[in-house]
């Protein structure tokens, strides 16, 4: 019995030190997007209306497969100062897992970043397949918590963010920890907070506090809210939140290109923000300030 235990003790270390010494496989925020799923008829008024509000371009518009088994959807990345997304209009019914997936993270080796990921705590969800300018796959954290890993074949190059936005993510208490701990390892990142009495209105409510915690990684940020689900909506809706330097002349162009202000703009700490809802129907977080 000694030597069982001596055997797997000596074998956990191992995969300890290898995990510790796996790369860090992030090229940078910059190539971090939000996946946006919106109908056909809704792209281009959101596209129209995201970028008249943060500003920036979107790509052409193509209409392709970028899922494993037959599919068709048009395409685009939107970039802003402050955050991307990948628009996509399915035209197919959408093939399972993808919709259910938050962001896309770009890569240095999409194969050996799965495997991190997986030693790390995440299981593949979507193995590694070809798509029209790369590869790609999902892997699902605890909690639930979806994410496509991306290579290209022809390496992009795009200007830094002047706000680099926060991945939001709402888990239940018991998995909480889990998924912070899996995340920060496989993105070599650091919790910068852990506030377990975090003013409530930041989640709708109007008393009491819950817990939020603050990661940061060459991935970018990610803010987990770690809540009993008892939630007004939109709250728990929105994938992304936003940095802007003026919060007020934000809200005004969203309103302005076809945009709704769900969540008026109010005080959180240091911070002022508010919550959109664009044509198509994706909801985000807007702030300003720290």
């Amino acid at each position: 019995m000694r030597l069982h235990t001596l055997v797997a003790s000596l074998a956990l270390l191992i995969s300890s030190a290898a995990l510790a010494e796996a790369p860090n496989y992030a090229v940078g925020a910059q190539y971090d997007t939000t996946h946006v799923y919106v109908a056909p008829g809704d792209v281009d008024a959101f596209v129209k209306s995201f970028t008249a509000t943060f500003g920036g371009q979107s790509t052409k518009q193509v209409v392709v497969t970028v899922t494993p088994t037959p599919s068709s959807t048009s395409s685009q990345l939107v970039q802003t100062p402050v955050g991307t997304v990948s628009v996509f209009g399915f035209r197919t019914p959408v093939p399972y897992p993808f919709g259910l997936e938050r962001t896309g993270y770009l890569v240095t080796d999409l194969d050996a970043a799965v495997k991190a990921a997986n030693a790390a705590g995440a299981a593949t969800l979507v193995a590694p397949f070809d798509d029209p300018i790369g590869r790609d796959a999902v892997v699902t954290w605890p909690g639930g918590v979806n994410m496509q890993l991306y290579w290209h074949t022809k390496k992009p190059a795009y200007v830094a963010f002047e706000h680099v936005p926060e991945n939001r993510i709402y888990l239940p208490a018991e998995s909480a920890d889990a998924f912070t701990k899996a995340f920060v390892r496989f993105a070599h990142g650091k919790v910068v907070s852990d506030d377990r009495h975090a003013p409530g209105i930041e989640i709708g409510r109007k008393d009491g506090t819950y817990r939020r915690i603050r990661i940061e990684s060459t991935y970018g940020k990610a803010t987990v809210l770690v809540t009993d689900g008892h939630l007004d909506w939109p709250y728990g809706t929105e994938l992304t939140g936003y940095e802007v330097g003026d919060l007020d002349a934000t809200l005004k162009r969203a309103k302005d290109s076809g945009a709704k202000v769900v969540v008026d703009a109010h005080a959180e700490g240091n911070r002022r923000a508010a919550m959109l809802q664009f044509p198509g129907g994706y909801v985000a977080e807007v702030h300003s300030g720290q």
